[in-house]
């Protein structure tokens, strides 16, 4: 009796350690993006002191040997390649993941995910270099002047048809996930009044999964604002509001990732560079929030 008593209160110990050392490990791993984000900030102090929160933000004037740094440029770069390569990426990874679902036989399923994996895997600068070597002179050569437009090919469109290339397997796998998570009964009681497979998909099978698939188009954006490499190279990194798809523009991430480490003798330049990273992380940040308020949604709609 005295040996069960210990051995109890010995496997109670070690399951209240296990508790508290998992505790432990699960909230230093969320204080890091606090932490991210206060070491970003008081990097991004100065300039902010000096030239204010949203005067940084909304000037088009990015002249750092005049101390000016404004990142309306880069951040309307940003916002129209993500935006862009969305529109390419959505519509076909959304068909996709339908077919995927709803039609393919599990030979199909078999040989299209390793594709999906490969696709995932590859490094981003094979395939900027890839855009760099079919992209740009296709929209140079041929796509622009089809529209009577002078381009060099180094353009917001050659930079938003390659993300959205690397956007597709990451957006496709969270279409799948979300198309599966609709009960099989649903589908089967449309069909059971007479609905064709097309009408079960568009009017059930969609319409459930509207806040799931908003999420997943939510997640791929935070994704494409903060892509790098891939894009630098193809996007023409020429500090300017575009005008139109065809013009050079220049992402937020590859001002950071051109610029750092470089002329940050400049006073202020640092701290510029800093809160163009604070700008991105809070981004970031808001899009993966407002995607896990819509999944969350989703969960509560399909208990109902």
């Amino acid at each position: 009796m005295f040996k069960l008593g210990t051995s109890l209160r010995s496997r109670v110990r070690t399951n209240n350690l296990a508790y508290y050392l998992f505790y432990l490990i699960g909230a230093i791993s969320a204080s890091l993006v606090l932490v991210i984000g206060i070491g970003l900030l008081i990097k991004s102090y100065p300039i902010i002191e000096s030239h204010g929160f949203f005067n940084s933000i909304f000037s088009i004037d990015w002249y750092p040997l005049k101390s000016k740094f404004g990142l309306l440029p880069f951040l309307v770069s940003s916002c129209y390649v993500s935006l862009l390569a969305l529109i390419i990426s959505v519509p076909v990874c959304l068909l996709t993941a339908i077919y995927l679902i709803e039609y393919a036989s599990k030979k199909v399923l078999n040989l299209f995910f390793p594709i999906i994996d490969i696709l995932a895997g590859l490094p981003s600068v094979i395939l900027g270099v890839w855009g760099v070597i079919i992209i740009v002179p296709f929209i140079r050569d041929y796509l622009a002047p089809f529209f009577g437009v002078h381009s060099t090919g180094y353009s917001i469109l050659a930079g938003s048809i390659v993300l959205s290339i690397m956007l597709v397997p990451n957006i496709i796998l969270v279409f799948i996930e979300i198309l599966k998570t609709i009960p099989q009964e649903l589908r089967e009681a449309s069909l059971s009044l007479g609905a064709t497979r097309w009408e079960t998909i568009k009017f059930v099978v969609l319409r459930k999964s509207i806040p799931g698939i908003i999420a997943g188009i939510i997640l791929g954006l935070s994704r494409a604002f903060g892509e790098t490499l891939a894009v630098l190279m193809v996007v023409g990194n020429v500090v300017q509001i575009p005008k139109s798809v065809f013009d050079p523009g220049y992402p937020l991430p590859a001002l950071i990732a051109n610029n750092y480490g470089e002329m940050l003798s400049i006073p202020l330049y640092d701290s510029a560079l800093m809160f163009s990273a604070l700008v991105l992380f809070a981004v970031v940040l808001f899009f993966n929030l407002v995607s896990k308020l819509f999944l969350n949604r989703l969960i509560k709609y399909l208990k109902y």
